[in-house]
């Protein structure tokens, strides 16, 4: 290995280099117009700027051999900005490609810059030099990887806020966009406790990558944010709500998880995060509850906590359509709830057959999708029925609660 050169002669090689600087660079940038194809589709004006990064990583090292010497460290700032520039332009890959192009351009010329008998000094001291700058680039694209992922996560947390408080609109649609989400299909809201796992920052940003995998697995969008203890989950592309929420489940915490009604878009989404939001706090009314359950199937829970949404529903759901129906429907699941659940019990009572009781419970259950047999649809029906009794109507002739 050659000795290395003091500093007098060291200086005396930088001033030779630093008059090739423009040869070196030109001779750069002509073989990456030869060798790489994706600088040629470059526009103009980006090559033109490549060609002064290029430039100013010459200049660079010629600097630090001048004034540091081989043995010198070298840190992010020898290479300048220019890599926190190209995080924009080109991929590291890239840029580390055009790095080991450049250095080789230089190793290549520099006996004609510095003469054969410097030149074994300046290649020894090109490849540390190349080796370090490689370990600045790789660290800049990592930072900028780490400020770019920090920036989506606030603006992924802002998007769900806005569809909570209900003020989503064209300008939330967009960040959403810029967060990935493809707008394709139905929009529901999923809610849940946080799991333990996720009570540190780290934790969070785990169990919200686990998320958008597992919707993603099933071509869904997802949106995901923490809120104080409570897991927010926006998922988009919805077909059926249940499949949706069963895709997600295994990633809340501890307690129920509840699925907000479908609706048509991210703007609407606040119909369907309000629904789960009130679902969640009354969950603890049906204990035996499906994980994750729909806020439909918790409206009389709802009802009672208190959710007037809840009590229209079940109002305009279920009493209207029955009393549209005709009274015999109406009367004949009342009373079949009173009889408690007897087929025979309610014949009697109505002095109708059994088979007309099976038919007119059966005419029911296609009009609201709840059968008066089955235990937690008699309970809705219960409800249901006695807030449509206390439903006055107004002058319109309308009933409102």
């Amino acid at each position: 290995m050659n000795a290395k050169p003091p500093g007098r002669n060291r200086a005396r090689i930088a001033r030779r280099l630093q008059k090739s600087v423009g040869d070196l660079t030109t001779a750069a940038l002509t073989r990456m117009e030869r060798d790489m194809p994706w600088f040629r589709d470059l526009s103009a004006e980006d090559r033109s700027w490549i060609g002064l990064i290029v430039q100013a990583g010459i200049n660079a090292f010629v600097t630090w051999y001048r004034d540091q010497g081989p043995d010198s460290p070298i840190t992010a700032e020898v290479f300048g900005a220019a890599p926190r520039a190209l995080t924009g332009v080109v991929s590291l890959h890239q840029t580390v490609e055009m790095v080991r192009l450049s250095i080789e351009v230089v190793e290549e010329n520099v006996a004609d810059a510095v003469g054969e008998e410097d030149a074994p000094s300046v290649r020894e001291a090109i490849v540390r030099y190349a080796r370090e700058v490689a370990f600045a680039t790789a660290e800049v694209y990592a930072k900028a990887a780490e400020m770019r992922g920090a920036w989506d996560a606030r603006l992924e947390a802002l998007v769900v806020d806005s569809v909570l408080r209900a003020e989503a609109d064209e300008t939330v649609r967009s960040r959403a966009s810029a967060l990935g989400w493809e707008a394709k299909g139905d929009v529901t809201v999923v809610l849940g406790r946080v799991p333990v796992t996720a009570s540190s920052g780290q934790g969070r940003e785990s169990v919200i990558d686990e998320v958008r995998r597992s919707a993603r697995q099933v071509g869904l969008d997802a949106l995901c944010a923490v809120q104080g203890d409570r897991l927010v989950v926006v998922l988009g592309g919805v077909e059926n709500p249940d499949k949706a929420g069963a895709t997600v489940v295994q990633h809340f915490g501890e307690g129920p998880v509840v699925v907000g009604p479908v609706v048509p878009d991210l703007v609407h989404a606040n119909i369907s995060a309000r629904a789960a939001i009130a679902g969640l706090r009354a969950a603890p009314g049906w204990p035996s509850a499906p994980r994750p359950v729909t806020s439909d199937d918790l409206l009389p829970e709802r009802a009672l906590a208190g959710d007037g949404h809840a009590r229209r529903q079940l109002v305009t759901d279920i009493y209207t359509p029955l009393v549209a129906a005709g009274s015999s429907i109406l009367d004949t699941v009342a009373t079949f709830l009173e009889q408690g659940g007897s087929l025979e019990a309610t014949s009697r009572a109505m002095f109708i057959h059994a088979n007309t009781v099976r038919y007119r419970l059966r005419r029911a259950a296609e009009i609201t999708g709840l059968a008066a047999t089955d235990p937690r649809h008699a309970y809705t029906y219960r409800l249901a029925l006695t807030l449509g009794r206390l439903t006055a109507p107004d002058p319109t002739g309308s009933r409102s609660l």
